[in-house]
């Protein structure tokens, strides 16, 4: 019943969005910028609607929002923010959703770099590993936890390099700071599929699952377009975009 209602939910939003041009200021996670880039392309040509998009760490995107940032949307990392939010009454109850379940890769750019079962990581063959901030970013937390079950996050730790977000941690292997890094699978591969270097795509039973939920924000209660992008997310053309970039769906 849940999916039937949810298909109905989405069907009166898309029918029935406002014939005024609206704008939406949306705070997103750094692994989903470049989907949500094409999405919001796609939910302005179908709506009308410009989506105003910041992306940076959803751990840094908590403080803001509580200290009154004027996000009207926030798609988060993982699922536990937008919850924190929604008891703290800065998030419209009942408006939560999972819109995607992040993959996590350690990746280098240089092909045939990284194996397909991670045991780079115990060879020393090189100086600086990257990933995000564990204490703020998801994927961060994501990559301590599959190093830890690889009994591997201690003897690391002279060797990593963090960044603030996913985005940091991936820039700095793109650049050459770090030989490798854990980021996220929607960095570095293509609508195509296509993944640039060489990746060990990490198991799941390594880490808890990424789930990656949106939710309406208490700036964004009662403005038609905020809530109509959230339904839009389900949609099939946002759907098919978000799965072209290798995430999975709820």
């Amino acid at each position: 019943m849940r999916p039937m209602k949810f298909t109905v939910f989405v069907l009166i939003w898309m029918c029935a969005f406002s014939a005024a041009a609206d704008t939406v200021q949306v705070a997103v996670a750094s692994n989903f910028a470049t989907p949500m880039a094409r999405i919001a392309a796609e939910f302005q040509r179908d709506t009308g609607h410009q989506l105003l998009i910041s992306s940076g760490s959803s751990g840094k995107f908590y403080a803001q929002i509580a200290s009154g940032a004027p996000f009207e949307v926030f798609l988060s990392a993982d699922d536990e923010i937008p919850l924190r939010l929604e008891k703290e009454g800065l998030a419209v109850t009942g408006s939560r959703v999972t819109y995607a379940i992040g993959k996590l890769v350690l990746w280098s750019p240089r092909p045939g770099y990284v194996d397909g079962k991670g045991e780079i990581m115990r060879s020393g063959s090189f100086a600086r590993l990257s990933i995000a901030n564990p204490k703020t970013a998801p994927y961060g937390a994501a990559a301590r936890e599959a190093m830890e079950r690889q009994s591997v996050w201690q003897m690391l730790q002279p060797r990593l390099v963090q960044g603030e977000s996913i985005a940091q941690a991936y820039q700095f292997v793109a650049s050459g700071n770090a030989e490798l890094g854990f980021v996220a699978l929607s960095q570095v591969r293509n609508e195509n599929g296509e993944v640039r270097g060489s990746m060990w795509l990490v198991p799941q039973a390594l880490f808890t699952p990424i789930r990656q939920d949106g939710a309406l924000l208490l700036k964004g209660k009662g403005k038609a377009a905020a809530g109509q992008f959230l339904a839009y997310l389900r949609s099939p053309k946002a759907t098919a975009i978000i799965q072209s970039f290798g995430y999975e769906l709820p």
